[in-house]
């Protein structure tokens, strides 16, 4: 309740306000709270049609409190079928007496919440909403109208639809330590089924598992980091890396790119990663060394510009994994849909051209530059490597195909970029392999 009201007056990233709410609760508890609190972000307008449905009280006029309460609420009472009625509706009604609410309310969200729970058998469920006219998509208008723009209605609905759905958890396997045979059979020891993943070598994805991906047997040891496909099929576009090779993640974030390269380096190599952020500055050091790639790579807390500024020699593979909208990734991230409005879009851009100039002084000649974002969206991807070409034109695409498995190389656009989106089964991505064609 508490993240959910705290998100809904400032629109903080929903991730790092459950990630600091976590640490006050039980094990046993934090399964069911990530639920509740992705999940009513996931049907935030299914669950407002429903209320709205049984409520005389204007949804607008109603306290945030009040509200989040509510959706709570009928999320167990429609979603979570092991909830029983009676504990669904009394721990939401304890909520809010426990915040000091007016009789008056507890018994108005009280009267809604029996009256959802005597008509469930006969309401509308999330999908058959989804495909009635108009539909409920729980996504903002001005987010589907230019999907529907770009990829047509039904397209725009079926990306709308796999992001209402819970993610799967997919790893990615540390080829230095082990393989994908003895990590599922490790994970079959313990009683979790795993499946090899469809596009990418390294990929194994964990259809069902409620508990925290630390309690994991081989989590500890390193012996895999969670990464979807799409983030892992990006990394393979750096191609076969030569002897002493120099690279460079210059948004490197928590890490999860920049281990999969420290595990392609070869012997000789190095790499060096950049971060800002304190909090991901850290979980970056903490899963390079639980991987075992403290030695091979450099973490360095300071953001591109400030490591440029120290004159680096050239380096010979580049990342950008830039700062973006996120609209790819909005099934993982539920509060991603609500948080960004339209002008955002042009900001993100301007950031993400300016890191590629940034990155571009510091490649060597023959250099490879890998552009990646976690965004749906034409003006962070191909406008944004057009906007580059027209002021380094030194740079061309390398097309995608060549260096990725065959199983991926549908996801490789006409002009040569890898650009999954979640109806392939994956994150919607973007990526562009540049090359600098001095001396070639």
């Amino acid at each position: 309740m508490e993240v959910l009201c705290l998100w809904a007056t400032t629109h903080n990233s929903v991730d790092l306000l459950f990630h600091a709410a976590i640490e006050q609760l039980a094990d046993i508890d934090r399964g069911l709270v990530k639920t509740l609190v992705y999940g009513v972000l996931r049907q935030k307008e299914y669950l407002d049609h429903i209320i709205r449905t049984f409520s005389k009280h204007p949804l607008r006029k109603m306290k945030p409190r009040t509200l989040m309460t509510l959706r709570i609420g009928v999320y167990q009472l429609l979603f979570l079928s092991r909830v029983p009625e009676s504990a669904a509706v009394n721990a939401t009604i304890n909520t809010l007496k426990a915040a000091g609410q007016p009789t008056w309310l507890i018994g108005f969200a009280n009267g809604i919440l029996r009256a959802v729970a005597r008509n469930r058998a006969t309401l509308p469920t999330a999908e058959q909403m989804a495909a009635a006219e108009p539909p409920i998509l729980n996504h903002p208008a001005w987010l589907v109208e230019r999907w529907q723009a770009r990829f047509g209605q039904e397209k725009a609905r079926a990306i709308c639809r796999v992001n209402n759905t819970e993610p799967l958890l997919t790893l990615r396997i540390n080829g230095r330590r082990t393989s994908r045979t003895m990590v599922r059979e490790a994970l079959a020891k313990s009683g979790i089924q795993a499946r090899n993943g469809f596009y990418s070598p390294l990929g194994l994805v964990i259809d069902t598992f409620p508990g925290g991906v630390a309690s994991l047997p081989g989590y500890e040891v390193g012996h895999f980091q969670v990464q979807d496909e799409a983030a892992q099929l990006a990394s393979l576009l750096v191609g076969p890396l030569p002897s002493r090779c120099r690279i460079l993640d210059g948004c490197a974030g928590l890490g999860g790119k920049t281990s999969h390269l420290a595990e392609m380096l070869p012997p000789d190599g190095a790499i060096v990663a950049t971060e800002p952020d304190p909090r991901r500055y850290r979980l970056l050091r903490d899963n390079l060394r639980r991987l075992g790639h403290g030695q091979a790579v450099l973490p360095v807390r300071t953001d591109l510009r400030a490591y440029a500024a120290t004159r680096p020699q050239p380096f010979d593979v580049i990342l950008i994994d830039a700062p973006c909208s996120g609209t790819g990734v909005i099934r993982r991230q539920p509060d991603i849909r609500w948080n960004r409005q339209p002008e955002d879009l042009a900001a993100y851009q301007q950031t993400q051209v300016h890191l590629l100039e940034i990155a571009a002084t510091l490649l060597g000649a023959g250099g490879i530059l890998l552009y990646a974002t976690c965004s749906l969206e034409p003006e962070e991807n191909e406008e944004v490597v057009r906007l580059f070409l027209d002021r380094c034109p030194r740079f061309a695409v390398d097309h995608a195909t060549p260096f990725l498995p065959e199983a991926a190389r549908r996801l490789v656009d006409p002009s040569g970029f890898f650009h999954p989106d979640p109806t392939d089964g994956l994150d919607g991505f973007f990526a562009a392999r540049l090359i600098d064609r001095r001396n070639l």
